[in-house]
């Protein structure tokens, strides 16, 4: 039996993403991304288990807040960096 999954790849799902998405940047966040909520949901929020159906993964959306994105996008910035060398962040000390 071939079930719906309700996660960052249905469509009903990122119309809601979108919604969440310019709410976000209009009160808080106004450089925040798709791919930056999108990695939230799938790498934070849904990490282990994805929604069963699309009124938990609309709900899980909307709940979403600026604070617990942004402490989520720190952590994996720091994470990410742990992986990179000095010369990645040339840009960044003018080198």
């Amino acid at each position: 039996m071939d079930t719906e999954r309700f996660d960052t790849t249905n469509m009903q799902v990122q119309m809601i993403m979108v919604i969440k998405l310019h709410q976000l940047q209009r009160e808080t966040l106004s450089t925040l991304s798709y791919g930056s909520l999108e990695a939230y949901l799938k790498e934070g929020l849904w990490k282990e288990e994805s929604p069963r159906s699309l009124h938990e993964a609309a709900d899980a959306i909307l709940a979403v807040n600026g604070n617990d994105l942004v402490k989520f996008l720190a952590r994996k910035a720091v994470l990410d960096s742990k992986s990179a060398s000095l010369s990645d962040f040339s840009d960044l000390i003018g080198g």
